[in-house]
């Protein structure tokens, strides 16, 4: 599969701790994250989400990503339906029914923020080919997709590690390459299969190119971003109807405006 490319949504999960999965099961403290002890803990594999199998729904993707880089607000207005869109968080669905659904998505996603990173963070959807049903919303599909785990041995591996859900991520592909340092070029100490892998928060402003990651047999070391994708990130949702795919949702997202 594509390498999920969700930069912005992982940082803003390891720094923030701001998703509805995280919000079950919430950071504990306030303070910036120390990284954890290296020491092995059980492997739980992932099966990593697959692309979506339908042309006209990549056209769309396409389409999405370039309004996305010209902050196009009007272009982006024509890919949102007209009606109906929901925006789902923990309160319920908090859409403004009385407006459209292109302002609806602008408010979760920040787009009125003239210095927020809404139109980064709609570019890494955009670049996203994955997309699994909606279990609240019939007919619709969101993104990025959920990967396939046994969810007992996940939580048993939270316990047992006295973990969250933020602290964890998995493999977007096999044999990931994990370096003893955050360089492209460091010696390579060990390397991921496809299975959780346990994540040091590093916290701080910036994006990072690279995580520092705990690996099952406990062994520190640096891993590309880009090779690592979070659980229970923020979504956005699809649909489709007789005019092709059109974005008709979010799960997640800022404050109501």
């Amino acid at each position: 599969m594509g390498t999920i490319r969700l930069t912005f949504v992982l940082a803003v999960l390891l720094t923030a701790g701001v998703t509805e999965a995280i919000a079950q099961n919430p950071p504990r403290g306030q303070t910036s994250p120390q990284p954890p002890s290296a020491a092995p803990y059980k492997t739980v594999a992932v099966s990593p989400p697959q692309p979506v199998n339908d042309p006209t729904f990549s056209a769309l993707l396409k389409q999405i990503g370039e309004a996305a880089q010209r902050k196009d607000r009007a272009a982006l207005a024509k890919l949102v339906v007209g009606q109906g869109f929901f925006w789902d968080r923990e309160n319920g669905d908090r859409a403004d029914k009385r407006k459209s659904g292109a302002e609806n998505l602008a408010a979760a996603l920040g787009l009125n923020n003239k210095d927020g990173a809404g139109w980064d963070m709609l570019a890494s959807f955009a670049d996203d080919p994955t997309g699994s049903p909606s279990p609240q919303h019939k007919g619709a599909m969101c993104a990025p997709a959920d990967p396939a785990f046994d969810g007992k041995a996940f939580n048993d591996l939270l316990k047992a590690t006295s973990t969250d859900v933020s602290d964890w991520g998995y493999p977007v592909s096999p044999d990931v390459d994990v370096r003893s340092a955050p360089q492209a070029n460091a010696p390579v100490v060990d390397k991921l299969g496809l299975a959780f892998v346990r994540i040091t928060p590093e916290g701080g402003p910036n994006v990072p190119s690279f995580l520092r990651i705990v690996t099952p047999a406990g062994k520190s070391g640096f891993v590309s971003v880009d090779s690592i994708a979070p659980i229970g990130s923020d979504q956005i949702c699809y649909v489709k109807d007789a005019s092709g795919w059109k974005i008709g949702g979010y799960i997640g997202g800022g404050d109501a405006q």
